[in-house]
């Protein structure tokens, strides 16, 4: 199936009333993260059906999906990059590994990113060398750098935490409130399978922890450890003033 005939198929799906909502959701307005991005207007769970009915898709045209200027377009590439991935040879993963980080300017939302990159990048570095998620983490790309934390989720189903946490240390002082839920969310991954590593990770940087990470890490503390936690005194005065951790 091509590109062109995949956008007919969803473009026949489009619901101009979930657009709009969809375009306020993923702040697409000036200024805003997702600034200009365009919407059809279909639900994920319809994009995930219609996966089952193209997986054989060539990934030239799954890539040539991926650069469209429809949101729904590009998640429905990346899913179709997931499913393939799953899939593939060794070589072939290798392959949609390389494409996924040649083509992630268009991976430019958070569900683009939450959707595939701890099943691809993540994945594919399992056993592999895992300097690429750091750079990805130094990246000047706020995208980029979510893919990085998030891509270590696989790595966290493996109960593999040091590359989480590591690259949790790096974004600390980012200024991205994406960047901020994505590794509380991951720190709180951590917490449901070694508690005692996420507390480590809190009791450590707690001068530096930007309040919405915070509250992400600990979401699913009894109700005591959060306020201890929340209510923690600190000396840090620069992190009084970007509201971290205090």
């Amino acid at each position: 199936m091509t590109a062109n005939e995949i956008k007919k198929i969803l473009r026949a799906q489009a619901n101009p009333v979930i657009a709009e909502h969809s375009q306020r959701f993923f702040k697409t307005g000036k200024g805003e993260y997702g600034e200009g991005d365009k919407f059809l207007g279909i639900r994920v769970p319809v994009l995930r059906k219609l996966v089952k009915q193209c997986k054989a898709t060539s990934l030239k045209q799954t890539l040539s999906l991926l650069k469209s200027a429809f949101h729904e377009e590009r998640l429905f590439a990346l899913l179709l990059l997931v499913d393939k991935f799953k899939h593939a040879n060794a070589d072939e993963q290798k392959t949609i590994y390389e494409k996924y980080l040649d083509n992630s300017k268009f991976i430019n939302n958070w569900d683009l990113v939450d959707s595939s990159a701890s099943q691809i990048i993540g994945a594919y570095l399992q056993n592999k060398d895992k300097q690429p998620l750091y750079q990805l983490a130094k990246s000047n790309s706020l995208w980029q750098r979510r893919i990085a934390i998030i891509a270590s989720f696989h790595l966290i189903r493996q109960n593999q935490f040091d590359e989480s946490l590591s690259i949790a240390t790096l974004l600390l002082n980012d200024k991205e409130d994406l960047i901020h839920k994505a590794v509380g969310w991951m720190l709180r991954e951590i917490g449901k399978r070694d508690l005692a590593a996420e507390k480590a990770f809190l009791d450590q940087h707690y001068q530096q922890i930007p309040r919405t990470m915070l509250r992400y890490a600990i979401e699913k503390f009894p109700e005591k450890q959060r306020k201890h936690y929340l209510g923690s005194p600190c000396s840090n005065s620069k992190a009084i003033k970007n509201k971290r951790y205090c």
